[in-house]
């Protein structure tokens, strides 16, 4: 089958974006796609998969998102601008709820945070530190700025649902092999944790935040959009900064700026940015791509983003 798609990305967390409204595909079958369409070694490449899906009586639509290994994620919030954007392009609309997996955010077009950059605001939540949510087990009620027993690690975490799982920890310095290691072990889905978990490590910098995260289906990354909105939450939550107060969140991939409120919301505004348009044929039963035939290259686009990026060095 032939499958038409935008590669674009929000704050360098990239993705194939497929218009999937009147598509029939069951579960099994666009988590092959995922895993065809986001390996790094195959003709595409991402940290995931997007679809733009019907929304309900709610919502003007819908997202769904696969990781590269082939889970559903219940939200991807740099995802989630990207989809946003292609809802608010086929629909006429420059705000509307947006249906989740298992929850529900508000997306709205937004002013650009950098010169011929796209930019759309999303305000999710509310944010849950409960240890059921999370998906910890046998470690009490929440884990706020503490160290999480049977976590093989001294640092102090907080666990936060946005609503996917976070483990997020404040560090003088990111120590990446420490990271990816820690990840690695959530990824096993041990009895700890057997969904598994994204487990970040942030810096407080002039300005704001860093955050470095190991993604839960995905590895190492750039940027997650759910994991720069935990941190931020879980920030204002140990006070290292203040709920209401607007922060730059940088990353790997870029920056975005949010708000995180006591009561557990997020808003995020960042870039989503459409790379190119492309299709390319695959056979999701017998696991085969082939490869992508350019429609359209979106280079003012990827011009603009690179430069706000550049700006910030």
């Amino acid at each position: 089958m032939r499958l038409d798609f935008i590669k674009c990305h929000g704050s360098g967390n990239d993705f194939p974006l497929i218009d999937a409204r009147f598509l029939t595909l069951d579960d099994g079958q666009w988590a092959a796609v995922a895993r065809l369409m986001a390996d790094r070694d195959g003709p595409v490449g991402g940290d995931g998969l997007l679809l733009l899906v019907p929304g309900d009586a709610t919502h003007a639509f819908g997202m769904r998102m696969f990781n590269s290994d082939g889970s559903e994620a219940e939200t991807c919030l740099n995802g989630l601008r990207c989809t946003a954007r292609l809802g608010f392009e086929v629909t006429g609309l420059d705000h509307a709820p947006v249906k989740l997996k298992t929850s529900s955010a508000q997306a709205a077009l937004a002013e650009a945070i950098s010169p011929g950059v796209a930019t759309i605001r999303t305000r999710a939540g509310p944010a849950s530190t409960a240890c059921a949510d999370v998906g910890l087990v046998g470690v009490g009620e929440r884990i706020v700025d503490a160290v999480i027993p049977g976590l093989p690690s001294e640092r102090h975490f907080t666990g936060v649902a946005m609503p996917n799982p976070h483990l997020v920890t404040f560090v003088d310095a990111v120590d990446e092999a420490e990271l990816v290691a820690l990840g690695d072990w959530c990824e096993a889905g041990p009895a700890l944790i057997p969904a598994r978990a994204n487990v970040s490590f942030v810096e407080l910098r002039a300005g704001g935040l860093f955050v470095r995260t190991y993604e839960r289906g995905v590895g190492l990354t750039d940027s997650c959009g759910s994991a720069m909105a935990a941190s931020t939450y879980a920030a204002g939550l140990t006070g290292r900064t203040a709920f209401g107060a607007e922060v730059n969140v940088f990353n790997r991939g870029g920056l975005v700026r949010a708000t995180a409120q006591a009561d557990g919301m997020v808003e995020i505004s960042g870039n989503a940015t459409f790379d190119y348009d492309a299709h390319v044929e695959i056979d999701p039963d017998a696991g085969t791509i082939g490869a992508v035939a350019m429609v359209e290259e979106r280079g003012k686009e990827s011009a603009a983003w690179k430069a706000a990026v550049e700006a910030l060095a």
